[in-house]
């Protein structure tokens, strides 16, 4: 053991624990990282564990580093595909997909609605903005699946909406949200 280390290699250090050993360790090592100014390098692929407590991510791939920054930043704009995948497992999105797929309004999209995957970050999730686009444009969200989690002290969401309304009135609704700081995928209708 060394003397007053500057950093603490933590390799998996929650693997195969049950949740309230986890939520132990995960509180020790935070302690030692506040109480001690102990940067702490945590390996793990639970992701749930990297959003509890890291401030910075660092992904590797075949022992090379591939993407790397701030914990926001990583959940909420992955650059490289596995970064993705990992996001994507860890949000649950894929899983949400399978079942909004299989409800009757998303196999037969009424017209004039589009499926829109959107997700945001920030001052944007104090705002009531699916409301303001109802109030402006007469655009209608019906929310499918919404997920919404603080990173880094930051609240970082996603929703699954159809959003239906005149041609123009939608197209304008989007360009909103766009401008509103939200990032908007097209699923389906309209034009992606």
């Amino acid at each position: 053991m060394a003397n007053d280390p500057k950093i603490l290699i933590s390799d998996e250090s929650t693997s195969a624990l049950d949740p309230k050993t986890t939520k132990q360790i995960l509180g020790l090592l935070q302690d030692l990282n506040q109480k001690l100014g102990l940067t702490i390098v945590l390996i793990t692929h639970e992701m749930q564990i990297v959003k509890d407590i890291a401030n910075r991510v660092a992904v590797m791939q075949d022992g090379e580093l591939i993407e790397e920054g701030s914990v926001l930043d990583i959940f909420s704009n992955p650059k490289n595909d596995l970064t993705q995948d990992f996001i994507t497992t860890a949000t649950g999105i894929d899983e949400a997909m399978v079942k909004i797929n299989q409800q009757d309004i998303v196999k037969e999209l009424p017209a004039g609605s589009i499926l829109a995957h959107l997700k945001y970050a920030g001052s944007v999730t104090d705002t009531a903005i699916m409301s303001d686009i109802y109030k402006q444009y007469q655009v209608s969200a019906n929310i499918l699946h919404a997920n919404i989690e603080i990173l880094d002290h930051t609240p970082v969401g996603e929703l699954v909406v159809i959003l239906s309304g005149e041609g123009e009135n939608l197209k304008m609704a989007q360009a909103d949200l766009q401008a509103a700081g939200v990032t908007i995928r097209v699923l389906k209708g309209g034009s992606k």
